[in-house]
């Protein structure tokens, strides 16, 4: 189901993960950049999903990158976006990340 996107697609997303990084203070490497787009890539394989969800997915792998986060956190957040159904399923969890618990 692995869709193919236009090589501009891929490098408007690398150009906004490398922009996102440098904002954090953490400038980012081409490769790394590349690396973390294949990354997500490879998280979607198993959906059809839409360009935006492809850019979130790499965007919250850059995140745990640049907070050094615990390994199993980012192995938790790949098998969640594995188990997902559709890219709304993703979307809802990365949204769902993002929330702060009222309680």
């Amino acid at each position: 189901m692995n869709r193919s996107f236009p090589p501009e697609l891929q490098r408007a997303i690398q150009q906004s993960l490398q922009a996102s990084a440098a904002q954090m203070g953490q400038p980012l490497p081409d490769v790394v950049a590349e690396q973390l787009y294949q990354d997500a890539k490879a998280l979607l394989a198993h959906l059809s999903y839409e360009p935006l969800t492809l850019a979130r997915v790499a965007g919250t792998l850059l995140v745990y990158r640049v907070q050094d986060t615990e390994p199993e956190e980012l192995e938790w957040f790949k098998a969640q976006v594995q188990q997902c159904s559709s890219d709304e399923a993703i979307e809802e969890l990365i949204e769902s990340m993002h929330r702060v618990d009222a309680l």
